[in-house]
């Protein structure tokens, strides 16, 4: 067994001494919101949004894009569980403005290998085996923040399954202070009728 499978089992027997009654938490967040956000591992949703077990759903993907499977997490959200606010909530310093589309789908073409970047980009360190497959995706990559929480904000609201009144607020959280810093233009996109 790995280190980390020991790490995380044991983290889960000292999590699961301590449950108490977070049993009986219901389904639907108690607070009636929902965030999309970053995978990106600095990033603690519980933490930057005052967030306790049972208050919110948080969704996370590469980039915290606004994709069909986060859109369709939203709408169950708010369909099923009776969330009525969403955020779209990027972050400075994201992995997904380091590449494009382009770029993934030649690594992927190259290697299925864990690729390195430096200085002058991205690098397959053991070619051979690759797929074309990933040169069919919108990998949703970034290249200005402020442009692409705008552009999931306005892709949320133009969701034909998505209510009119649900609205959608567009923030950049810095990695460098913790703050959650709006984007006006995408608030604005996301303000409910």
């Amino acid at each position: 067994m790995s280190k980390i499978v020991e790490e995380v089992k044991s983290a889960n027997a000292e999590y699961v001494a301590n449950f108490a009654d977070k049993g009986d938490l219901p389904m639907p967040p108690s607070r009636q919101f929902a965030i999309l956000t970053c995978m990106d591992a600095r990033l603690d949703p519980a933490k930057y949004a005052g967030l306790a077990e049972g208050d919110a759903h948080v969704i996370r993907n590469a980039g915290g894009r606004a994709s069909d499977d986060a859109i369709r997490s939203l709408v169950i959200s708010y369909k099923l569980l009776g969330t009525k606010e969403w955020f779209v909530i990027h972050h400075t310093d994201c992995g997904m403005e380091t590449f494009t589309d382009e770029i993934m789908g030649d690594l992927l073409s190259s290697s299925l290998n864990t690729s390195s970047v430096d200085a002058s980009g991205w690098h397959d360190s053991n070619p051979g085996g690759g797929t074309t497959d990933g040169k069919y995706i919108n990998w949703l990559t970034i290249s200005v923040q402020e442009k692409s929480v705008l552009e999931d904000v306005q892709r949320i609201r133009a969701n034909s399954m998505v209510p009119s009144e649900i609205p959608i607020y567009g923030y950049i959280y810095d990695c460098k202070t913790g703050n959650l810093v709006e984007v006006p233009e995408a608030t604005e996109a996301g303000k409910a009728n």
